[in-house]
């Protein structure tokens, strides 16, 4: 196996917790993401002959895939969550122009009008039964997990706001916030009552230690819907997300897209989060944030995407290294990109960012 960084790095996942608990500045950096896209794995696994030696037609090839990718690449943890939890919508597709490119194309949701526009349709729609998933991937990574490796999980759950916008559409939302408020809150309960199970699920796989909710409820410049609207329909989702994950003694992380200042006092007193994670420069520096809220909960990544595409290597690495001197005293900071790794990132600025990372020292 070839290597790109010059600082090996071992999996800890206990210092990873420390680290997002506040617990003092940490001895290294740790990296986190909230997903790479598959594009983005592939190529990383191809160029580096990082599944050598593993079998592609092991049933659990997926797993044992995520184990050595994320240990390679220096992560303290794999992501998982409940197997194949689906919920149909209605989306539109274009192709894909990135330098790694999606073979099927890119997939966005129709804004106008979603599935559920109607008690008629909000009653028809194939809501999933929680208690019929299953559990298999996070049931073997119980089982055959790296000891210094832990599970976050993560996906397909605390999807408050992103499924009652994708489930009416944007637009349909925002009217129905004035002429149907009580199916906005039917669908609302209706997700809690779905994500409560899921969850519970989750919380009793030991090694899961964190718990990452993601729900995008910004734009640009303000929240999708009011701050009174959110209070009603999302964040008492998200607390009681928290409070489960805090009851079993998990860190409750939340990555939210867009500008959320308004409610951000609400997330952290109220709600109750840990740990805040995706940053966009054209709303809040990540360093800034550190400023603002750091003495109350963690930050996560934030080199921002856009930057990571236009940038040169050397300003890559420049841009990690001022981040880590104002984020990474007294811990609560992991290095990562703004939201994700996408197959339009550079993935040399991607190893980069990695290598600088794991290069650092105060």
């Amino acid at each position: 196996m070839s290597q790109p960084f010059k600082t090996p790095v071992t999996p800890d996942w206990e210092a990873l917790l420390r680290c997002i608990q506040r617990r003092g500045t940490p001895s290294r950096v740790h990296h986190i993401e909230l997903f790479l896209d598959p594009e983005v794995q592939t190529a990383i696994c191809d160029r580096f002959n990082v599944l050598d030696g593993l079998n592609p037609d092991d049933p659990f090839y997926e797993q044992r895939k995520q184990i050595a990718l994320q240990s390679f690449l220096g992560y303290d943890f794999v992501r998982c969550g409940m197997d194949r939890m689906e919920m149909p919508l209605r989306q539109v597709k274009t192709d894909d122009t990135a330098e790694l490119q999606r073979a099927g194309g890119r997939n966005y949701v129709n804004e106008q009008r979603g599935p559920i526009t109607s008690w008629r349709e909000f009653e028809s729609y194939p809501w999933p039964d929680p208690n019929s998933l299953t559990t298999c991937a996070l049931e073997w990574y119980e089982k055959n997990l790296p000891e210094n490796m832990c599970v976050v999980g993560s996906g397909g759950f605390a999807h408050f706001a992103e499924y009652i916008c994708w489930l009416m559409g944007y637009e349909t939302l925002c009217v129905a916030l004035y002429e149907q408020r009580d199916l906005v809150a039917a669908i609302s309960d209706r997700l809690v009552e779905l994500y409560l199970v899921v969850i519970q699920r989750i919380l009793q796989f030991e090694r899961v230690k964190i718990v990452w909710g993601s729900d995008d409820m910004g734009f640009r410049t303000g929240p999708l819907i009011s701050p009174d609207d959110l209070r009603e329909f999302v964040l008492p989702g998200h607390k009681l997300m928290a409070e489960m994950s805090h009851a079993e003694s998990r860190p409750y992380l939340l990555h939210c897209c867009g500008k959320i200042d308004l409610i951000m006092d609400d997330l952290i007193d109220d709600v109750k989060i840990d740990a805040k994670h995706s940053f966009e420069d054209t709303i809040e520096l990540v360093t800034d944030a550190k400023q603002s809220y750091g003495n109350r909960i963690a930050l996560l990544g934030g080199l921002d995407v856009d930057f990571l595409c236009r940038a040169s290597e050397d300003q890559v690495r420049a841009r990690v290294r001022e981040t880590l001197d104002v984020c990474m005293p007294g811990g609560g900071y992991c290095l990562g990109t703004g939201n994700s790794v996408a197959n339009y990132i550079p993935l040399d600025n991607y190893l980069a960012m990695l290598d600088e990372g794991r290069n650092y020292s105060s």
